[in-house]
């Protein structure tokens, strides 16, 4: 093996590792200082780029408390979408949902209740006797829509996140970050923006239930309008915590939806109700003001399109569905340069979506304010036998 393709393993094998760690990196460049921030964890997600702008104690795993239910909402989403159960339909409120201690609907063992109404009582009210109810719905059991919010965590990376019940009750090993929340609700935002008007409901009431129960717990939805949802959590062993999702319009993205910027906050192990909204109302507020984003390529548009060998073509398209947007702190979004970091040689068969290639980005100074993944836009079959044949020449003569 030459030299020069002892280089290219190398280059791939960091490329690899690049593909493993997500969207987009933080950015490496002289970033703001964060504000202070009293809690035990917290993270500061651009959804919009999927770059973390601030963060705490990101990786220390807690207890998650009642933001499981972002979980368990993520599988309902899914069994909407895909018609195994309907908003109108009925389910039966069994022993064990009526049972549930905590936040409650308050709906009587037996009752058949919409699934509708138990939607909002587990995202409006943090009913857990609704989550179990839906989780029985769904899955059949409790432990069986378990074992699927385990799969469904482990399908979107949340490597530390262990799932032990559905509604967030305090149990071993029941645990979670404050950087896979923040990934979970991004995914959440991205994967069901259908479902998303759920989390932004103010106030909820079941027929029959207390009249005091019918705030949602979030209190950023009654003080700032640009926020629309998440969740919040509390335990007497996980403290306070909230995971705020906020949009506001940026026009460096373009009008309409097309030019929301999402940015999350997590906050975990605050002191109180009200220190949980403020310190995450800190964190958006200071995200908005100290970065700003840039639509480098639109959504489809190729980025690269390098040599493929062995190939029914003889290069392939490189680019991100989603287009590529990175953020940068405010005032360096003039200058931007790129620089595609991918492996050679490009081997066909090459796969629609397959990661390939990272897409680095440096502000006018030089730094390195992110890295992208690039992905294949277009399959690239592998060609027949004289095709591989003739190929597999060139690639020995160069």
């Amino acid at each position: 093996m030459t030299l020069p393709l002892l280089n290219r393993v190398f280059l791939y094998v960091l490329l690899c590792v690049g593909w493993l760690l997500g969207a987009a990196s933080p950015a490496w460049a002289s970033s703001p200082q964060p504000p202070e921030i009293a809690a035990r964890a917290f993270v500061l997600l651009d959804a919009t780029s999927g770059q973390v702008l601030a963060e705490r104690e990101a990786d220390r795993e807690v207890e998650p408390a009642s933001l499981t239910k972002l979980m368990s909402a993520y599988l309902v989403f899914e069994a909407l979408r895909a018609g195994r159960i309907e908003r109108t339909q009925t389910l039966t409120v069994s022993e064990r949902a009526w049972r549930m201690p905590g936040s409650r609907l308050f709906a009587p063992q037996g009752a058949q209740v919409p699934v509708e109404a138990l939607l909002k009582g587990m995202i409006v009210l943090s009913a857990n006797d609704a989550t179990v109810a839906l989780a029985e719905g769904v899955a059949g059991s409790v432990e069986r829509f378990v074992e699927r919010m385990n799969q469904q965590a482990q399908a979107l990376g949340l490597t530390r996140t262990r799932f032990v019940n559905p509604e967030g009750m305090s149990a071993p090993g029941h645990r979670s970050t404050a950087r896979d929340l923040a990934q979970l609700a991004a995914r959440l935002s991205r994967d069901f923006p259908e479902f998303m008007p759920y989390f932004a409901i103010q106030r909820y009431h079941y027929p029959g239930a207390p009249a005091v129960n019918v705030n949602n717990r979030n209190l950023l939805l009654l003080r700032d309008p640009t926020v629309d949802g998440m969740k919040t959590g509390h335990t007497e062993a996980a403290g306070y915590g909230i995971v705020a999702s906020a949009q506001r319009p940026f026009a460096a993205l373009g009008p309409g939806d097309a030019g929301q910027r999402r940015l999350i906050a997590v906050v975990l192990g605050a002191n109180s109700e009200n220190a949980r909204a403020a310190q995450s109302q800190t964190l958006l507020n200071w995200g908005y003001a100290a970065f700003e984003v840039v639509r480098l390529f639109a959504p489809g548009q190729v980025v690269s399109q390098p040599p493929v060998w062995q190939g029914r073509a003889s290069t392939v398209p490189l680019g991100r569905p989603e287009g590529v947007v990175v953020t940068v702190p405010a005032g360096q979004a003039a200058g931007l340069r790129t620089e595609l970091l991918r492996p050679e040689p490009l081997l066909a068969p090459l796969l629609k979506d397959q990661p390939l290639g990272t897409l680095r980005v440096r502000n006018a100074r030089g730094d390195v304010v992110a890295e992208v993944p690039l992905f294949v836009l277009e399959a690239v079959p592998q060609a027949g036998l004289l095709g591989r044949f003739w190929g597999a020449l060139r690639l020995w003569i160069q």
